[in-house]
């Protein structure tokens, strides 16, 4: 069975991002809060749904639930733009994407805290989405879907602070995220 590597060196950082040391993801999800950088692309596709990743039941945190399409850890030395081309990639194998930055945050649950940077993107609905033995698998889910589940245990608790707080607003703000990201 799969694991995560408990023993991977993530960068900790104030709330502004700046680096001020380093902890393992044992350190960083066992309780300690250590603030740690992540990053989060939200993948629509032509007609306005969104991708989500299903959680494999071997993940530390949430295993089995809905999150977001490419969520991932920043490691010791990567810049956050860096790190994202290579969570898309090893997630969803998509090679080419053109993100927008949204917004950034802090995350915080029972075992961790998360300086969270936002990003989403927009594929063709003919767009070759391959989800990697990290994920188990995933789809894309129309807006009412969604809406139809919140508060239901299917989505991980950050998805859902999420969604609500920063990517609904946002959609709602920009009249549609699909038409922002075609101009």
């Amino acid at each position: 069975m799969m694991q995560d590597n408990a023993d991977e060196i993530f960068p900790i950082v104030d709330d502004d991002g700046t680096v001020i040391g380093r902890a393992t993801r044992g350190e960083c999800h066992g309780g300690s809060k250590l603030l740690h950088p992540v990053v989060h692309l939200h993948v629509f596709d032509a007609s306005g749904r969104l991708y989500l990743q299903k959680r494999p039941s071997w993940k530390d945190i949430q295993p089995g639930k809905w999150d977001t399409a490419v969520g991932g850890h920043v490691g010791f030395g990567e810049e956050i733009e860096a790190a994202l081309v290579r969570e898309v990639m090893e997630e969803l194998g998509l090679e080419s994407f053109a993100p927008m930055f949204i917004s950034r945050y802090v995350f915080e649950s029972d075992r961790e805290r998360e300086l969270v940077h936002v990003f989403a993107t927009r594929v063709a609905d003919d767009a070759v989405i391959a989800p990697s033995e990290e994920l188990d698998g995933g789809r894309f889910w129309t807006i009412a879907e969604l809406e139809d589940q919140i508060g239901q245990e299917v989505f991980t608790p950050n998805f859902e602070r999420e969604y609500l707080s920063v990517l609904k607003p946002y959609m709602a703000e920009t009249a549609g995220l699909a038409h922002s990201l075609n101009s």
